[in-house]
């Protein structure tokens, strides 16, 4: 099992750690926890950084975030992004294609272990999964190209029933909740060749009933005036991606083994 000396993450919401609160109520985030469990594995310390902004797009994570990524020297780094582009009104699949590439291809030249992630068939995530589903294949399908190409590691979530189940997802559908992102890093702590991490697919106790019809439409509306009604408002008012949000991990540190990284079970 490789040791690793640096690892640094770039992307959006998802490796920022959206909704995953830590006891400050700070976003935290599978790659936080990922970093933990590789700190925890090897005796040479490691040194994480996180450059991730919430709602860019993936041109944007590229111009933003990955020169610098570069910069730090990593051995390993995470690359995500596309979700926003999908979520866009025009997505722009033959930009999204060019920028995977070059970041996949680049990274990995510089003999940079690289790893990324496939987002499960989002249909289970009404309504919105509807709208999304055939062009989260089409991003799912140009990522995985891009990848083989450059020999870049990828979890494909849609082969795993768990990755769909709504309890591992926050309240807006679009992000990971606290287990969600638990998961996540055990998922990537397995696909790196961790021993232990194997169970992160594992089906959640106890079968999640199918609320009845009325209930459904409820929670539906709720969600679309909690939820996708500022989102959308935010679209409409032209408001820049990421406004106001800075890297919350810009520089390398390094990571300290603790409790979180030795408990798979209590996050």
């Amino acid at each position: 099992m490789r040791t690793f000396h640096r690892y640094v993450a770039i992307g959006d919401s998802a490796t920022e750690g959206l909704q995953d609160f830590d006891e400050n109520g700070a976003y935290r985030g599978w790659a936080d926890r990922l970093a933990e469990h590789i700190a925890a594995a090897q005796d040479q310390p490691l040194e994480y950084a996180n450059l991730a902004v919430r709602s860019l797009r993936l041109s944007e994570i590229r111009r933003t975030q990955f020169d610098r990524a570069l910069a730090l020297e990593p051995d390993l780094m995470s690359i995500v992004g596309g979700v926003n582009d999908v979520l866009a009104p025009r997505p722009d699949f033959g930009r999204l294609a060019v920028d995977f590439d070059y970041m996949f291809t680049e990274s990995a030249s510089r003999g940079i272990t690289v790893f990324t992630f496939l987002m499960p068939d989002p249909s289970f995530l009404k309504p919105i999964g509807r709208y999304v589903r055939e062009r989260s294949l089409i991003l799912s399908d140009i990522t995985r190209a891009a990848a083989q190409n450059a020999g870049v590691l990828v979890l494909e979530l849609a082969r795993y029933p768990v990755a769909s189940d709504p309890r591992l997802w926050y309240e807006d559908r679009l992000h990971g909740n606290r287990l969600g992102h638990q998961r996540m890093a055990e998922a990537f702590a397995d696909l790196l060749g961790y021993p232990g991490f194997d169970h992160w697919a594992d089906p959640l106790p106890d079968p999640l009933p199918q609320p009845p019809v009325l209930e459904r439409i409820a929670g539906d509306l709720d969600w679309a005036v909690r939820w996708f009604g500022p989102w959308l408002g935010r679209g409409l008012a032209h408001v820049p991606h990421g406004q106001g949000i800075t890297a919350k991990r810009p520089n390398p540190e390094v990571v300290a083994v603790t409790r979180h990284a030795l408990s798979t079970d209590n996050g």
